[in-house]
């Protein structure tokens, strides 16, 4: 089924941007150097890091200070999650050419996703202030008008994007972006209408559309989220699995009705949008679960020994990798999102990743592990009973499931579909869950799993072992 991290929330992400390269007003050098850059930035453009940072270093071995090679190493690194780098290398190439409106725009980026929101708005005013094109000057305000959002600065929000859309009126980005704040500000039908634009201007994207009905149901403004739903899924005559299971949660508000779990095509549609921009999205929402996952099994199995053999069930982009690497002799990783996969499998941590639903990656390899984790995936089940089944079927005797899922405060009802379009547990049901699938007495510690629209994530951090010896409970 569903394998990978929970996404993040209805806010759209600041990204490190490639806009721009390529065009003599940056700096890049005419001669040799020139396409060795263009087709460094051409390998960003395409999530093909391992095939830029050699071009990218190779120019600035020539040339410490050429100024492009330091700006698209710095996105680079920040693709990387390696942030303190990716901000000391914008600001040097900025130091040589403090006019790039690019380059400062990414800095922004890069310093939200570090989690120094104070240094961010400078950033984008500088951008701002240097676009020489009325097409960065969007960018960099309509950034700025998210970041004020996040900030709950909602009336400076709207002023920074409305200055971006007086500058292009056809950016769809900008007008979802107003949509969003227009709700925070309680101005639903405005609202409404500027999600209508965003949608006329972009009838292709998933992202907006997604936010926009999350955002009408957390506002509680069901009808319009559930028309808009339907609007969008009668624009889709082949099937639209994400406004399916959206519109599920938000008739499950009314009902109490809700699917056992998410449509495969919902999760694997909504992750390949974002691939790229996954890990930086959720440095911002101070994402932890991977290392509460990797954590709960070091106090689980000890010391590293390098001798076990894990399946990492929903790897996403490998974000748990580096915690599980040192237990691992074996590290295994499925998902159902390609772009995800190739992301994990940059990181060179993993000796297989499968794309495939867990699971059914499960139950097909019998006694084939030692240890199974999931990150936040999970919380795109309802239901836990046959996915914890399959994942004791894949231990061997003593093995462990370790695992999170956001957390119910009461016991009834077992799980509930939330507007986010993800499911929250009981504890009662995850211990139930597990206990019938023959695990011994699980664990189930609360914590804080990451912030969503500035408010913790109160989860559960699972732990299970299989027994040593088979029990005539445990379901083969």
């Amino acid at each position: 089924m569903t394998d990978r991290p929970a996404e993040p929330d209805a806010e759209p992400a600041a990204e490190a941007t490639t806009q721009g390269a390529g065009s003599p007003s940056h700096g890049i050098p005419r001669g040799t150097s020139r396409p060795m850059l263009i087709d460094a930035v051409e390998h960003l453009r395409e999530g093909r890091i391992d095939d830029a940072e050699p071009l990218l270093q190779s120019l600035l071995e020539r040339d410490p200070r050429q100024p492009d090679a330091l700006h698209f190493l710095g996105v680079l690194r920040h693709l990387q999650g390696r942030h303190d780098e990716a901000i000391d290398l914008i600001r040097r190439s900025l130091q040589v050419m403090p006019d790039n409106a690019t380059a400062w725009n990414n800095l922004g980026n890069v310093l939200l996703g570090a989690g120094r929101p104070a240094e961010v708005a400078e950033a984008y005013e500088h951008a701002v202030a240097h676009a020489e094109s009325p097409g960065e000057a969007v960018l960099a305000l309509n950034n700025l008008g998210t970041l004020r959002r996040r900030l709950d600065e909602l009336e400076r929000s709207e002023a920074a994007i409305r200055q971006a859309l007086a500058r292009d009126p056809s950016c769809g980005d900008a007008w979802h972006n107003l949509s969003l704040t227009l709700l925070r500000l309680g101005r639903t039908d405005e609202a409404e209408q500027a999600q209508r634009r965003a949608a006329t201007l972009q009838p292709d994207g998933v992202q907006p559309r997604h936010d926009a009905a999350r955002g009408l149901m957390q506002a509680g403004e069901l009808e319009r989220a559930a028309r808009l739903l339907r609007e969008w899924i009668a624009e889709s005559p082949e099937g639209n699995p994400v406004a399916a299971h959206l519109l599920a949660a938000c008739e499950s508000r009314r009902t109490g009705q809700a699917p056992s779990r998410a449509a495969d095509g919902y999760v694997e549609q909504v992750f390949d949008g974002f691939a790229a921009s996954f890990d930086s999205r959720l440095a911002t929402l101070g994402y932890r679960a991977p290392g509460l996952v990797a954590e709960s099994l070091h106090q689980a199995v000890g010391d590293a020994s390098g001798q076990l053999d894990i399946c990492d069930a929903g790897v996403g982009t490998g974000l748990c990798g580096a915690g599980l690497k040192p237990h691992a002799k074996q590290l295994v990783g499925c998902d159902l999102s390609q772009g995800m996969l190739e992301r994990a499998a940059g990181l060179g941590l993993y000796d297989s990743l499968v794309k495939a639903e867990l699971t059914q990656f499960l139950a097909a390899r019998p006694e084939a592990f030692d240890a199974v984790v999931s990150a936040d995936t999970l919380c795109y089940f309802g239901a836990l009973d046959e996915v914890a089944a399959a994942a004791h079927r894949s231990l061997r005797p003593g093995g462990w499931l370790v695992f999170t899922v956001e957390a119910l405060p009461h016991d009834d009802p077992p799980h509930v579909l939330q507007a986010n379009g993800r499911y929250a547990h009981a504890q009662r049901h995850v211990r139930q869950a597990l206990e019938a699938a023959g695990f011994e007495a699980p664990t189930l510690r609360p914590d804080t799993l990451r912030t969503e629209a500035g408010e913790p994530v109160p989860g559960w951090v699972v732990r299970a072992r299989r027994a040593e010896r088979a029990s005539p409970h445990a379901q083969a």
